[in-house]
Protein backbone atom coordinates (compact mmCIF):
# COMPACT_ATOMS: atom_id res chain seq x y z
CA UNK A 1 0.00 0.00 0.00
CA UNK A 2 1.51 3.27 -1.09
CA UNK A 3 0.96 6.28 1.15
CA UNK A 4 1.05 9.70 -0.48
CA UNK A 5 4.14 11.76 0.30
CA UNK A 6 3.80 15.45 1.21
CA UNK A 7 6.88 17.69 1.29
CA UNK A 8 7.30 21.09 2.93
CA UNK A 9 9.49 23.47 0.91
CA UNK A 10 10.44 27.06 1.70
CA UNK A 11 13.15 29.56 2.55
CA UNK A 12 15.02 29.40 5.87
CA UNK A 13 13.10 30.91 8.80
CA UNK A 14 9.64 30.78 7.25
CA UNK A 15 8.58 28.19 9.86
CA UNK A 16 9.02 24.83 8.09
CA UNK A 17 10.07 23.02 11.25
CA UNK A 18 7.32 24.65 13.31
CA UNK A 19 4.73 23.46 10.80
CA UNK A 20 6.31 20.01 10.58
CA UNK A 21 6.29 19.63 14.37
CA UNK A 22 2.73 20.93 14.62
CA UNK A 23 1.59 18.22 12.21
CA UNK A 24 3.86 15.43 13.44
CA UNK A 25 3.76 16.14 17.16
CA UNK A 26 0.06 16.77 17.52
CA UNK A 27 -1.37 14.18 15.24
CA UNK A 28 0.72 11.06 15.61
CA UNK A 29 2.14 9.21 18.55
CA UNK A 30 5.90 9.09 18.19
CA UNK A 31 7.22 5.57 18.65
CA UNK A 32 9.52 5.04 21.62
CA UNK A 33 13.21 5.59 21.00
CA UNK A 34 14.91 2.39 19.94
CA UNK A 35 18.69 2.12 19.84
CA UNK A 36 19.94 2.52 16.30
CA UNK A 37 16.70 3.98 15.02
CA UNK A 38 17.04 7.46 13.63
CA UNK A 39 15.06 10.09 15.51
CA UNK A 40 16.11 12.72 13.02
CA UNK A 41 12.47 13.61 12.43
CA UNK A 42 12.99 14.33 8.76
CA UNK A 43 9.77 12.44 8.14
CA UNK A 44 6.63 11.60 10.09
CA UNK A 45 3.42 9.68 9.60
CA UNK A 46 0.39 11.95 9.72
CA UNK A 47 -3.32 11.12 9.63
CA UNK A 48 -5.92 13.71 8.69
CA UNK A 49 -9.59 12.71 8.48
CA UNK A 50 -8.70 9.05 7.91
CA UNK A 51 -6.18 9.87 5.19
CA UNK A 52 -2.64 8.70 6.04
CA UNK A 53 0.40 10.29 4.46
CA UNK A 54 4.15 10.60 4.97
CA UNK A 55 5.30 14.15 5.66
CA UNK A 56 8.87 15.13 4.81
CA UNK A 57 10.68 18.26 5.91
CA UNK A 58 13.20 19.43 3.33
CA UNK A 59 14.62 22.06 5.67
CA UNK A 60 18.23 21.82 6.64
CA UNK A 61 21.31 23.99 6.50
CA UNK A 62 20.79 27.72 6.44
CA UNK A 63 23.91 29.26 4.90
CA UNK A 64 24.62 32.99 5.06
CA UNK A 65 25.34 33.87 1.47
CA UNK A 66 22.23 34.66 -0.55
CA UNK A 67 23.22 32.74 -3.66
CA UNK A 68 23.99 29.67 -1.54
CA UNK A 69 20.57 30.01 0.09
CA UNK A 70 19.00 30.03 -3.34
CA UNK A 71 20.93 26.99 -4.54
CA UNK A 72 20.00 25.22 -1.29
CA UNK A 73 16.34 26.08 -1.82
CA UNK A 74 16.53 24.81 -5.37
CA UNK A 75 18.10 21.57 -4.11
CA UNK A 76 15.40 21.17 -1.47
CA UNK A 77 12.64 21.99 -3.92
CA UNK A 78 14.08 19.42 -6.29
CA UNK A 79 14.07 16.76 -3.56
CA UNK A 80 10.42 17.56 -2.95
CA UNK A 81 9.56 17.54 -6.65
CA UNK A 82 11.24 14.15 -7.14
CA UNK A 83 9.78 12.53 -4.09
CA UNK A 84 6.44 14.07 -3.19
CA UNK A 85 2.88 13.64 -4.46
CA UNK A 86 1.91 17.05 -3.07
CA UNK A 87 4.15 20.01 -2.16
CA UNK A 88 3.42 22.55 0.57
CA UNK A 89 5.24 25.72 -0.48
CA UNK A 90 5.67 27.73 2.72
CA UNK A 91 6.18 31.50 2.66
CA UNK A 92 6.28 34.14 5.39
CA UNK A 93 3.77 37.02 5.58
CA UNK A 94 6.11 39.08 7.80
CA UNK A 95 8.99 38.99 5.32
CA UNK A 96 6.64 39.40 2.36
CA UNK A 97 7.26 38.12 -1.14
CA UNK A 98 10.97 37.91 -1.98
CA UNK A 99 12.86 37.11 -5.16
CA UNK A 100 13.91 33.60 -4.15
CA UNK A 101 10.22 32.71 -3.50
CA UNK A 102 9.49 33.56 -7.14
CA UNK A 103 12.41 31.47 -8.42
CA UNK A 104 11.32 28.40 -6.44
CA UNK A 105 7.70 28.98 -7.54
CA UNK A 106 8.93 28.78 -11.17
CA UNK A 107 10.57 25.41 -10.50
CA UNK A 108 7.50 24.07 -8.75
CA UNK A 109 5.21 25.28 -11.52
CA UNK A 110 7.31 23.55 -14.18
CA UNK A 111 7.29 20.30 -12.20
CA UNK A 112 3.60 19.76 -12.84
CA UNK A 113 3.21 18.47 -9.26
CA UNK A 114 0.27 19.79 -7.19
CA UNK A 115 1.44 22.71 -5.03
CA UNK A 116 -0.42 24.16 -2.05
CA UNK A 117 0.81 27.72 -1.46
CA UNK A 118 0.80 28.46 2.28
CA UNK A 119 1.51 31.83 3.91
CA UNK A 120 2.75 31.35 7.47
CA UNK A 121 2.84 33.59 10.56
CA UNK A 122 -0.66 34.99 9.91
CA UNK A 123 -1.50 35.23 13.61
CA UNK A 124 -4.46 37.51 12.92
CA UNK A 125 -6.47 37.12 9.72
CA UNK A 126 -7.89 40.67 10.00
CA UNK A 127 -4.47 42.25 10.41
CA UNK A 128 -2.51 40.35 7.75
CA UNK A 129 -5.04 39.38 5.09
CA UNK A 130 -4.14 42.24 2.73
CA UNK A 131 -0.48 41.15 2.89
CA UNK A 132 -1.47 37.57 2.05
CA UNK A 133 -2.96 38.71 -1.29
CA UNK A 134 0.51 39.77 -2.46
CA UNK A 135 1.40 36.07 -2.81
CA UNK A 136 -1.09 35.69 -5.69
CA UNK A 137 1.76 37.23 -7.73
CA UNK A 138 3.59 33.88 -7.57
CA UNK A 139 1.03 32.49 -9.98
CA UNK A 140 0.69 29.08 -8.33
CA UNK A 141 -2.82 29.27 -6.95
CA UNK A 142 -4.61 30.73 -3.94
CA UNK A 143 -2.39 31.51 -0.95
CA UNK A 144 -3.68 29.85 2.24
CA UNK A 145 -3.09 31.84 5.45
CA UNK A 146 -1.94 29.85 8.51
CA UNK A 147 -0.06 30.28 11.73
CA UNK A 148 1.97 27.14 12.44
CA UNK A 149 2.89 28.43 15.91
CA UNK A 150 -0.72 29.18 16.91
CA UNK A 151 -2.17 26.22 14.96
CA UNK A 152 -4.46 28.53 12.97
CA UNK A 153 -5.73 27.49 9.54
CA UNK A 154 -3.96 24.14 9.61
CA UNK A 155 -7.17 22.12 9.14
CA UNK A 156 -8.11 24.06 6.00
CA UNK A 157 -4.58 23.62 4.68
CA UNK A 158 -4.71 19.83 5.22
CA UNK A 159 -8.12 19.65 3.54
CA UNK A 160 -6.54 21.30 0.51
CA UNK A 161 -3.47 19.00 0.61
CA UNK A 162 -5.52 15.79 0.78
CA UNK A 163 -7.66 16.91 -2.19
CA UNK A 164 -4.56 16.51 -4.37
CA UNK A 165 -3.75 12.93 -3.32
CA UNK A 166 -3.52 10.63 -6.35
CA UNK A 167 -6.67 8.70 -7.15
CA UNK A 168 -6.73 5.20 -5.74
CA UNK A 169 -4.00 5.89 -3.20
CA UNK A 170 -3.70 2.84 -1.03
CA UNK A 171 -5.45 0.59 -3.56
CA UNK A 172 -2.16 -0.80 -4.81
CA UNK A 173 -2.77 -3.89 -2.73
CA UNK A 174 -4.56 -5.45 -5.69
CA UNK A 175 -1.11 -5.75 -7.23
CA UNK A 176 -0.03 -8.81 -5.29
CA UNK A 177 3.51 -8.94 -6.69
CA UNK A 178 6.05 -8.80 -3.87
CA UNK A 179 7.58 -5.31 -3.68
CA UNK A 180 11.20 -5.26 -2.57
CA UNK A 181 13.08 -2.07 -1.69
CA UNK A 182 16.86 -2.16 -2.02
CA UNK A 183 18.36 0.27 0.48
CA UNK A 184 21.77 1.05 1.90
CA UNK A 185 24.54 3.61 1.81
CA UNK A 186 25.80 4.93 -1.54
CA UNK A 187 28.22 2.65 -3.42
CA UNK A 188 27.46 -0.60 -1.59
CA UNK A 189 26.30 -2.21 -4.83
CA UNK A 190 22.51 -1.76 -4.75
CA UNK A 191 22.13 -1.15 -8.48
CA UNK A 192 24.71 -3.85 -9.32
CA UNK A 193 22.50 -6.37 -7.50
CA UNK A 194 19.42 -5.33 -9.50
CA UNK A 195 21.41 -5.36 -12.76
CA UNK A 196 22.71 -8.86 -12.01
CA UNK A 197 19.24 -10.16 -11.11
CA UNK A 198 17.90 -8.59 -14.29
CA UNK A 199 20.64 -10.24 -16.30
CA UNK A 200 21.53 -7.11 -18.22
CA UNK A 201 22.74 -3.64 -17.35
CA UNK A 202 19.94 -1.16 -17.04
CA UNK A 203 20.76 2.47 -17.45
CA UNK A 204 20.58 3.90 -13.96
CA UNK A 205 19.10 7.37 -14.11
CA UNK A 206 21.49 9.52 -12.16
CA UNK A 207 22.13 13.19 -11.44
CA UNK A 208 19.18 14.28 -13.52
CA UNK A 209 16.64 16.69 -12.10
CA UNK A 210 13.09 15.41 -12.22
CA UNK A 211 13.84 11.72 -11.79
CA UNK A 212 10.60 10.37 -10.37
CA UNK A 213 10.48 7.66 -7.78
CA UNK A 214 8.38 5.49 -10.09
CA UNK A 215 11.04 5.44 -12.80
CA UNK A 216 13.15 3.15 -10.67
CA UNK A 217 10.70 0.26 -10.21
CA UNK A 218 11.99 -2.81 -12.02
CA UNK A 219 9.83 -5.90 -12.53
CA UNK A 220 11.84 -9.13 -12.65
CA UNK A 221 10.42 -12.57 -13.41
CA UNK A 222 11.97 -15.60 -11.72
CA UNK A 223 10.59 -19.15 -11.92
CA UNK A 224 7.36 -17.81 -13.38
CA UNK A 225 6.78 -15.34 -10.53
CA UNK A 226 7.11 -11.58 -10.83
CA UNK A 227 8.89 -9.40 -8.27
CA UNK A 228 9.02 -5.59 -8.26
CA UNK A 229 12.34 -4.12 -7.10
CA UNK A 230 12.32 -0.54 -5.86
CA UNK A 231 15.87 0.71 -6.25
CA UNK A 232 17.05 3.77 -4.32
CA UNK A 233 20.38 3.86 -6.15
CA UNK A 234 21.47 6.44 -8.68
CA UNK A 235 19.37 9.14 -7.14
CA UNK A 236 22.03 11.18 -5.48
CA UNK A 237 22.65 14.55 -6.98
CA UNK A 238 26.18 15.93 -6.76
CA UNK A 239 26.32 18.12 -3.70
CA UNK A 240 29.24 19.30 -1.65
CA UNK A 241 27.20 19.47 1.52
CA UNK A 242 27.38 16.08 3.21
CA UNK A 243 24.53 16.53 5.70
CA UNK A 244 22.14 17.55 2.94
CA UNK A 245 23.19 14.45 1.02
CA UNK A 246 22.47 12.21 3.96
CA UNK A 247 19.10 13.88 4.55
CA UNK A 248 18.37 13.43 0.86
CA UNK A 249 19.18 9.72 0.88
CA UNK A 250 17.15 9.20 4.06
CA UNK A 251 14.09 10.82 2.44
CA UNK A 252 14.62 8.56 -0.57
CA UNK A 253 14.90 5.53 1.67
CA UNK A 254 11.74 6.39 3.61
CA UNK A 255 9.63 6.67 0.47
CA UNK A 256 11.04 3.43 -1.00
CA UNK A 257 10.57 1.51 2.25
CA UNK A 258 7.03 2.87 2.58
CA UNK A 259 6.05 1.20 -0.68
CA UNK A 260 7.79 -2.13 -0.08
CA UNK A 261 6.79 -5.43 1.54
CA UNK A 262 10.38 -6.61 2.04
CA UNK A 263 13.50 -4.49 2.44
CA UNK A 264 16.93 -5.67 1.30
CA UNK A 265 19.41 -3.81 3.45
CA UNK A 266 22.68 -3.92 1.48
CA UNK A 267 25.94 -3.74 3.45
CA UNK A 268 29.47 -3.60 1.98
CA UNK A 269 31.39 -6.63 3.30
CA UNK A 270 34.70 -4.78 2.97
CA UNK A 271 33.47 -1.93 5.23
CA UNK A 272 31.45 -3.88 7.78
CA UNK A 273 28.20 -2.66 9.27
CA UNK A 274 28.24 1.08 10.07
CA UNK A 275 26.21 3.52 12.13
CA UNK A 276 24.59 4.83 8.97
CA UNK A 277 23.56 1.27 8.09
CA UNK A 278 21.90 1.05 11.51
CA UNK A 279 19.99 4.29 10.82
CA UNK A 280 18.78 3.10 7.43
CA UNK A 281 17.78 -0.34 8.77
CA UNK A 282 15.96 1.42 11.60
CA UNK A 283 13.59 3.04 9.10
CA UNK A 284 12.48 -0.38 7.82
CA UNK A 285 12.27 -1.75 11.37
CA UNK A 286 10.05 1.13 12.55
CA UNK A 287 7.68 0.51 9.69
CA UNK A 288 7.43 -3.20 10.42
CA UNK A 289 8.70 -4.40 7.04
CA UNK A 290 10.25 -7.75 6.24
CA UNK A 291 14.03 -7.35 6.42
CA UNK A 292 16.90 -9.23 4.78
CA UNK A 293 20.44 -8.00 5.42
CA UNK A 294 22.41 -8.57 2.23
CA UNK A 295 26.18 -8.53 2.73
CA UNK A 296 27.55 -7.70 -0.72
CA UNK A 297 31.15 -8.02 -2.05
CA UNK A 298 31.56 -11.21 0.02
CA UNK A 299 33.98 -12.51 -2.63
CA UNK A 300 36.36 -9.64 -1.74
CA UNK A 301 36.81 -10.85 1.86
CA UNK A 302 39.65 -13.10 2.94
CA UNK A 303 37.99 -15.91 4.82
CA UNK A 304 38.75 -18.62 7.32
CA UNK A 305 36.35 -21.00 9.07
CA UNK A 306 35.31 -18.31 11.58
CA UNK A 307 34.79 -15.36 9.20
CA UNK A 308 31.05 -15.75 8.70
CA UNK A 309 30.40 -16.37 12.38
CA UNK A 310 32.37 -13.27 13.40
CA UNK A 311 30.73 -11.15 10.73
CA UNK A 312 27.26 -12.22 11.80
CA UNK A 313 28.10 -11.47 15.43
CA UNK A 314 29.13 -7.93 14.51
CA UNK A 315 25.94 -7.36 12.48
CA UNK A 316 23.76 -8.71 15.28
CA UNK A 317 25.46 -6.41 17.81
CA UNK A 318 25.10 -3.25 15.72
CA UNK A 319 21.52 -4.10 14.69
CA UNK A 320 20.58 -5.53 18.08
CA UNK A 321 17.07 -4.07 17.89
CA UNK A 322 16.19 -6.39 14.97
CA UNK A 323 17.42 -9.89 15.85
CA UNK A 324 14.74 -11.38 13.56
CA UNK A 325 16.40 -10.03 10.35
CA UNK A 326 17.71 -12.68 7.96
CA UNK A 327 21.33 -12.38 6.74
CA UNK A 328 22.68 -13.39 3.31
CA UNK A 329 26.22 -13.20 1.93
CA UNK A 330 26.34 -12.44 -1.80
CA UNK A 331 28.47 -10.97 -4.57
CA UNK A 332 26.81 -8.81 -7.21
CA UNK A 333 29.98 -9.04 -9.28
CA UNK A 334 30.15 -12.84 -9.50
CA UNK A 335 26.43 -13.46 -8.94
CA UNK A 336 27.29 -15.72 -5.97
CA UNK A 337 24.12 -16.78 -4.08
CA UNK A 338 22.01 -14.02 -5.68
CA UNK A 339 19.32 -16.43 -6.88
CA UNK A 340 18.88 -17.62 -3.29
CA UNK A 341 17.52 -14.12 -2.61
CA UNK A 342 14.20 -15.07 -4.21
CA UNK A 343 13.71 -18.03 -1.85
CA UNK A 344 14.51 -15.79 1.08
CA UNK A 345 12.10 -13.06 -0.14
CA UNK A 346 9.31 -15.66 -0.54
CA UNK A 347 9.92 -16.97 2.97
CA UNK A 348 9.94 -13.50 4.55
CA UNK A 349 6.75 -12.54 2.63
CA UNK A 350 5.09 -15.70 3.95
CA UNK A 351 6.05 -14.79 7.52
CA UNK A 352 4.89 -11.18 7.06
CA UNK A 353 1.41 -12.43 6.16
CA UNK A 354 1.23 -15.41 8.54
CA UNK A 355 -1.89 -15.57 10.73
CA UNK A 356 -1.98 -17.63 13.91
CA UNK A 357 -5.28 -18.92 15.29
CA UNK A 358 -6.37 -17.28 18.56
CA UNK A 359 -6.74 -20.61 20.35
CA UNK A 360 -3.16 -21.59 19.55
CA UNK A 361 -1.83 -18.18 20.63
CA UNK A 362 -3.58 -18.47 23.99
CA UNK A 363 -2.15 -21.95 24.54
CA UNK A 364 1.36 -20.58 23.91
CA UNK A 365 0.70 -17.66 26.27
CA UNK A 366 -0.66 -19.93 29.04
CA UNK A 367 2.42 -22.15 28.74
CA UNK A 368 4.76 -19.13 28.80
CA UNK A 369 3.05 -17.72 31.92
CA UNK A 370 3.33 -21.12 33.66
CA UNK A 371 7.08 -21.23 32.89
CA UNK A 372 7.82 -17.66 33.95
CA UNK A 373 5.56 -15.75 36.32
CA UNK A 374 4.47 -12.31 35.11
CA UNK A 375 6.04 -9.34 36.98
CA UNK A 376 4.43 -7.76 40.04
CA UNK A 377 4.76 -4.38 41.71
CA UNK A 378 3.84 -3.40 45.28
CA UNK A 379 2.02 -6.67 45.78
CA UNK A 380 -0.02 -6.40 42.56
CA UNK A 381 0.73 -9.05 39.94
CA UNK A 382 0.25 -8.72 36.22
CA UNK A 383 -2.52 -10.97 34.88
CA UNK A 384 -2.67 -11.85 31.20
CA UNK A 385 -6.20 -12.62 30.07
CA UNK A 386 -6.16 -13.09 26.34
CA UNK A 387 -4.07 -12.65 23.18
CA UNK A 388 -5.26 -12.33 19.58
CA UNK A 389 -3.69 -11.44 16.23
CA UNK A 390 -5.33 -8.39 14.67
CA UNK A 391 -3.39 -7.85 11.44
CA UNK A 392 -0.49 -8.83 9.16
CA UNK A 393 2.36 -6.95 7.42
CA UNK A 394 3.73 -6.98 10.11
CA UNK A 395 1.94 -9.59 12.26
CA UNK A 396 0.31 -7.54 15.03
CA UNK A 397 -1.03 -8.87 18.32
CA UNK A 398 -3.16 -7.42 21.10
CA UNK A 399 -2.72 -8.71 24.66
CA UNK A 400 -5.42 -7.97 27.26
CA UNK A 401 -4.11 -7.54 30.81
CA UNK A 402 -5.31 -6.30 34.20
CA UNK A 403 -2.79 -3.43 34.43
CA UNK A 404 -0.81 -2.01 31.51
CA UNK A 405 1.79 -0.45 33.81
CA UNK A 406 2.86 -3.91 35.01
CA UNK A 407 3.52 -5.19 31.48
CA UNK A 408 7.25 -4.58 31.30
CA UNK A 409 8.96 -4.42 27.94
CA UNK A 410 11.07 -7.44 28.92
CA UNK A 411 7.98 -9.59 29.53
CA UNK A 412 6.53 -8.60 26.14
CA UNK A 413 9.86 -9.58 24.59
CA UNK A 414 9.70 -12.92 26.47
CA UNK A 415 6.24 -13.64 24.99
CA UNK A 416 7.47 -12.58 21.53
CA UNK A 417 10.32 -15.06 21.80
CA UNK A 418 7.88 -17.84 22.75
CA UNK A 419 5.69 -17.03 19.72
CA UNK A 420 8.77 -16.99 17.48
CA UNK A 421 9.91 -20.35 18.89
CA UNK A 422 6.58 -21.81 17.84
CA UNK A 423 6.12 -20.13 14.43
CA UNK A 424 9.50 -18.79 13.35
CA UNK A 425 8.38 -15.45 11.89
CA UNK A 426 11.90 -15.12 10.46
CA UNK A 427 12.68 -11.86 8.74
CA UNK A 428 9.71 -9.92 10.08
CA UNK A 429 9.17 -7.79 13.16
CA UNK A 430 6.14 -8.46 15.36
CA UNK A 431 4.09 -5.67 16.90
CA UNK A 432 2.34 -5.93 20.28
CA UNK A 433 -0.33 -3.67 21.74
CA UNK A 434 -1.24 -4.00 25.41
CA UNK A 435 -4.86 -3.28 26.38
CA UNK A 436 -6.29 -3.08 29.87
CA UNK A 437 -9.39 -4.98 30.87
CA UNK A 438 -10.77 -4.72 34.39
CA UNK A 439 -11.31 -8.01 36.22
CA UNK A 440 -15.07 -7.56 36.45
CA UNK A 441 -15.19 -7.38 32.64
CA UNK A 442 -13.99 -10.96 32.44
Amino acid sequence: MSKPVVAIVGRPNVGKSTLFNALAGEMISIVKDTPGVTRDRIYAEVTWLNRDFTLIDTGGIEPDSRDIILSQMREQAQIAIDTADVIIFLTDVRQGLVDSDSKVADMLRRSGKPVVLVVNKVDSFEKFMSDVYEFYNLGIGDPMPISAASRLGIGDMLDEVTKHFPEGTGEEEEDDRPRIAIVGKPNVGKSSIVNKLLGKNRVIVSDIAGTTRDAIDTAIKYNGKEYVFIDTAGLRRKNKIKEELERYSIIRTVTAVERADVVLMVIDATEGVTEQDAKIAGIAHERGKGIIIVVNKWDAIEKNDKTMYEYEKEIRQTLAYMPYAEIMYVSAETGQRLNKLYEMIDMVMENQTLRVATGVLNEIMAEAVAMQQPPSDKGKRLKLYYITQVSVKPPTFVIFVNDKELMHFSYTRYLENKIREAFGFKGTSLKFFIRERKEKEQ
